[in-house]
């Protein structure tokens, strides 16, 4: 474990900061892969916002230099991240990885094929394509290009999409490149963090995008995402009432932000569509407008 004395890292040095809450098996998972790439992570970062569970013992079982961080308040995955990563540049990365405790990298070699392609590229960051853990060849998130919704990685082609990337699920990020953008915000506490960085990350010009010669496995998404129109539209619809709560509360600040006020008018008539017309409830619809509308007067309170 480091100590507050630590000398700053080499040069190119990564950090790979992971935020977990009570799934010590999971994480011991994940960091097994972690420990095992063929590119050797400097060191890692692990957040801890559960400590009453804590997973310190799995952290100390890792084979590398790391730091475990319990945090006695829940700061979300926003919270926790924001701690990680700022946490990770006080050490002195050049690079940062971030990973959930749900997910791992799909192999021992993709840390290595990111920084690749980063380099080849000259990217400020670069994502691995993030697919089903339980079947690999689809998509854990079904992935919009234009009217059409993708649910296989082989849909998207063999290389690289540029200006598209899951930025918390084995995303890599030059220390530069969060000097601009910034790390994500606490309010949101968890559900959208990600979304606002990536608009950070457009807004920046700073050029980046997914490899889709590396991937990360992450339990499958796609169920919350509920079709209509023969599939042509979707609406994010989760089962569980805290994860509505945060999801439409923070869509309501998000599209408020520069960069993505031109679709509030279009997802009022998407989920007005989808509440009213497939799935018959105003409740939750007015429920949905309520919670939107909050998060448009930056009203961030817990559920």
């Amino acid at each position: 474990m480091s100590s507050p004395e630590q000398a700053p890292l080499d040069k190119g040095a990564v950090v790979a900061v992971v935020v977990t809450r009570h799934r010590r098996e999971l994480l011991a998972d994940s960091l097994k892969v972690l420990a095992a790439q063929t590119r050797a992570v400097d060191h890692l970062v692990v957040v801890d916002n559960g400590p009453d569970q804590p997973a310190r013992s799995v952290v100390e079982s890792y084979p590398l230099p790391c730091t475990y961080l319990p945090s006695h308040r829940n700061l979300g995955g926003a919270g926790g991240f924001a701690l990680g990563m700022l946490h990770a540049l006080a050490l002195g990365a050049d690079w940062v990885w971030l990973a959930d405790d749900d997910g791992r990298p799909a192999d021992e070699t993709v840390l290595a094929v990111l920084l690749s392609e980063a380099e080849k590229r000259g990217l400020a960051e670069v994502s691995p394509v993030v697919t089903n853990i339980d079947a690999p060849a689809k998509l854990a998130f079904p992935l919009r290009r234009g009217l059409t919704w993708k649910r296989s990685s082989a849909e998207l082609g063999t290389d690289f999409l540029p200006g598209i990337a899951s930025l918390f699920n084995g995303a890599l990020f030059r220390a530069s490149t969060l000097d601009v953008v910034g790390v994500p915000d606490l309010r949101l506490f968890f559900r959208g963090d990600e979304v606002e960085v990536h608009r950070r990350l457009v807004r920046s010009g700073l050029p980046f995008g997914t490899s889709l010669k590396a991937a990360y496995l992450h339990p499958d998404g796609s169920d919350e995402f509920k079709p209509m129109l023969g599939g042509r539209f979707h609406a994010q619809d989760p089962e569980n009432e805290v994860k509505r709560y945060y999801t439409y509360r923070n869509r309501g600040f998000l599209l408020s932000q520069p960069g993505m006020r031109k679709i509030g008018a279009l997802e009022v008539i998407r989920f007005g569509l989808y509440f009213m017309g497939v799935k018959r409830d105003p409740k939750a619809f007015l429920q949905w407008l309520k919670l939107v509308r909050q998060g448009q007067r930056e009203r961030f309170f817990r559920y």
